[in-house]
Order: C-alpha cells, then structure tokens, then sequence
C-alpha cells in the first residue's frame, strides 16, 4: 500500500500507527513496573530501517518506526539509573512468510530489493534473533538508548 502523505486515510493512519507504534509502547508499559521491582531488566523493541531512514509511499510505517526510535532513547535516558536498558533491533527486509507474499505480488521486487542492500542478499530471521539475544544478554551491559540496524548494511549507505 503506497500512498503519499497527503493521500493516507486517518484510518489507515490510526491502525498503522496503532499496530507500529502504540503496540510497543503498550508493552514497555507493562514491562517496566515488573522491571523495577525486580531491580532492572532489558527491553528490546522491534523497529526498523524505516526508523532510521525515510521510504517515500509508506508515511505512516516511517512516523510510527521513527517513533519507537525515538521511545527507545527516550526510556533508556528515563529508566537507565534504575537497571532497565531499553534498546531496539532496526531490520532491513528479512525473509519472512510476509515479506515473500509482497515479493510474489510484484515482479521483479525482491531482486530490487536484495540489491539495495550492500551485502547483496536479504537477512534471514534467525540474524535478528542472534542481535535481540545479544542485547539482551549481559554481554551488552553497557548498551542502552540503541537503535541496532541489522540490515546488511541499507543504512550505511
């Protein structure tokens, strides 16, 4: 679904928005009061590269990513003093059963896709959950307030 700014129906804002952004703020929600009682935690959200960078026909996925960037500084900057590391993984596109029903209603658009990464291929979920398990491991016990790209370097271009 690619529509221009002007064009996106506050509706389709809404659930978008909803789904993206608010779904992950209500997590941390209840996440962080356990947190506190416990003495400390890590939260790892799920972003994207469309946290870090803007896409032009998906406005409403870009504000919402750009959101939980953003909530991500925000409650690691909040929650830090308290044990509580807040960070996010940022993916490029991933091959996952979704992401293949968009490449098999348009032509062409893996190849497209795979190319704009420089590493010349899409991620593989398994290279996600290897980042979120190492954020929230001990080993990055010093790491917080983090947006991760795992993108096969799309942002570093």
């Amino acid at each position: 679904d690619r529509r221009l700014t002007a064009d996106y129906l506050e509706e389709d804002w809404d659930r978008v928005v909803g789904i993206n952004l608010k779904g992950v703020w209500l997590c941390m929600k209840a996440e962080i009061p356990q947190m506190l009682k416990q003495g400390g935690g890590a939260i790892v959200n799920t972003a994207s590269v469309a946290g870090l960078v803007a896409i032009t026909g998906t406005v409403a996925y870009i504000a919402a990513k750009h959101g939980v960037t953003g909530l991500t500084k925000a409650a690691a900057l909040e929650y830090a003093k308290s044990g509580i590391r807040v960070n996010a993984v940022c993916p490029g596109y991933i091959q996952t059963p979704m992401v293949q029903g968009i490449f098999v209603e348009n032509e062409g658009f893996e190849e497209r896709v795979a190319s704009r990464h420089p590493i010349g291929r899409l991620g593989e979920p398994s290279e996600i959950a290897a980042a979120v398990i190492w954020l929230s491991s001990d080993a990055a016990s010093f790491v917080t307030g983090h947006n991760m790209p795992v993108d096969g370097g799309y942002v570093a271009q």
